[in-house]
């Protein structure tokens, strides 16, 4: 069964202004979770593009895992997609957006996904994970271009 998750958040800056710190594979350290421990495996500087591949390693309620996406959609300053190759999801592909809007930009997040046994572990393990880490996220993020417009 695929789910949907969307998040939304609006943030201080122009998309141009935005757009370079979510384009950096390597920041994505600083707005996931410290639990998952997560950490990229690719070589830095990663030249992101349609097509690049990045591999990346993390704990799921403490198993270790490797995952890897494919970069599907490249469209600085509005949108890139990227799509799980390998890890814990039958199914994950996240859409990111920005729209200039009020002097800022919305932030939206958009992930389809799919997990084995879904009927088991979505309601109790998969969905609340999901909603702990973008919240983390979204408190990361404002944390970091809140402070840094002031």
């Amino acid at each position: 069964m695929n789910r949907e998750y969307q998040s939304e958040l609006w943030l201080p800056l122009p998309p141009e202004a935005l757009f370079p710190f979510f384009s950096d594979a390597g920041n994505l350290e600083q707005i996931t979770p410290p639990w998952l421990h997560f950490r990229v495996l690719t070589p830095k500087p990663i030249e992101m593009k349609e097509g690049a591949l990045i591999d990346y390693r993390l704990k799921v309620h403490g198993l270790p895992m490797k995952w890897r996406t494919r970069i599907n959609c490249w469209d600085p300053p509005h949108r890139f997609e990227d799509e799980q190759l390998r890890g814990p999801y039958r199914k994950w592909v996240h859409e990111h957006t920005f729209e200039e809007r009020d002097g800022g930009t919305v932030v939206r997040d958009r992930v389809e996904y799919a997990t084995p046994f879904d009927w088991l572990v979505h309601g109790i393990l998969v969905r609340p994970d999901i909603e702990r880490i973008f919240d983390y996220r979204t408190k990361a993020l404002r944390k970091r271009f809140d402070e840094q417009d002031r």
